[in-house]
């Protein structure tokens, strides 16, 4: 799995002109799913948005999780972060996981963050979203699983 998490002060998805989504201050979760990737790759991912530790504290210093704090977060499905641009010049999406399996992880990954007691919104799997977000800081940070798929294999 991989995943690019940017901190929000607020952040929203639009779906056929529809509302489907929309948050104030947390994360905005962009997610792939690959080849191969698994239950492990869930588990290991819902523990790194859950526990890292990107919000400032009273110092300033970026020492509290989404666990440590009231925020929420959103997590788009998006295949496109498995796509390989190295030839040509179109993107090959071969190391994507196929959909039918890769909306089982995702949506078993929402269920694990929320069984956590954390405030999970979605996108709508496979849809031609809107995904609106004010960036804080900005802080953007880039995480694969370790069973995530190499791109171009």
């Amino acid at each position: 799995m991989r995943a690019v998490i940017q901190r929000v002060l607020e952040a929203s998805v639009t779906v056929d002109g529809e509302r489907v989504s929309e948050q104030g201050p947390g994360l905005l979760v962009l997610l792939g799913v690959g080849k191969g990737d698994t239950e492990a790759d869930v588990a290991w991912m819902a523990e790194k948005l859950a526990t890292l530790r990107i919000f400032e504290d009273a110092a300033g210093k970026m020492n509290l999780s989404l666990e440590d704090t009231s925020r929420q977060l959103i997590i788009v499905s998006q295949f496109t972060l498995y796509g390989d641009a190295r030839k040509g010049r179109r993107p090959s999406f071969i190391d994507a996981m196929e959909p039918t399996a890769a909306k089982a992880l995702y949506e078993r990954l929402v269920d694990t963050l929320r069984a956590r007691g954390l405030t999970v919104g979605t996108g709508v799997f496979a849809a031609d979203m809107k995904v609106a977000l004010v960036n804080d800081g900005p802080v953007t940070i880039q995480v694969e699983s370790p069973g995530a798929a190499p791109t171009g294999r």
